[in-house]
């Protein structure tokens, strides 16, 4: 059986295919949008982390495809849920870790609540017309100042006090166990792998 990831990030596809591997023991190839010759981007304009999973998913699901999507983001308790949707453009620019932490930084100055966490949803959406969501969330705190090298985006400011480190000071292995994509994208895969063995029977 195939799916297809609505990302061009290899990463993300060889992730999806190991954790789908553990539940379902290798019976089901991630492709990418390139593999289908899917082009152009799509227009995530929806207004939660869910919304945008799904908009992706369909967007696959109309070509014919099983179509799975992600979203996620850091939402911080003190700034109303920002940056929510929006944390890979906080500061304005797609994609610079730098601004956006900057910023954040600068907006939670004066706050003393400080706690946040990091949410990921992952959709899934059939050519039939059937479709799910799950989501995963991370807990800690956000610091004053820059903890670890590894990582990326909000990484080196989301403390997580169970393990009394950054999220750039863990270990891949540590992150994937504990973090919100890792949460999230487990329990696509067990739903999925439900989804198999009900349309088998």
């Amino acid at each position: 059986m195939e799916i297809v990831l609505a990302s061009r990030n290899k990463k993300k596809i060889a992730e999806l295919e190991v954790l789908l591997a553990e539940s379902l023991g290798g019976s089901v190839k991630v492709l990418s949008l390139d593999d289908i010759g899917f082009t152009g981007d799509i227009e995530e304009d929806g207004n939660s982390f869910e919304e945008n999973a799904m908009i992706k998913a369909k967007a696959v699901a109309e070509k014919g495809y099983i179509g799975v999507g992600d979203d996620s983001g850091l939402t911080v308790n003190a700034l109303d849920g920002a940056p929510g949707i929006y944390s890979a453009r906080y500061a304005g620019e797609h994609g610079n870790d730098e601004l956006n932490n900057k910023k954040l930084l600068a907006e939670l100055s004066e706050k003393a609540d400080r706690s946040a966490a990091f949410v990921s949803a992952v959709a899934c959406a059939f050519p039939s017309g059937e479709k799910f969501t799950v989501l995963g969330e991370c807990r800690g705190e956000i610091l004053r100042e820059y903890r670890g090298d590894g990582g990326f985006g909000y990484d080196p400011l989301f403390y997580y006090p169970s393990l009394g480190k950054t999220f750039a000071e863990l270990s891949m292995d540590e992150k994937n166990a504990i973090s919100h994509r890792g949460k999230a994208m487990r329990a696509f895969a067990l739903k999925f792998g439900e989804y198999i063995k009900k349309t088998d029977e």
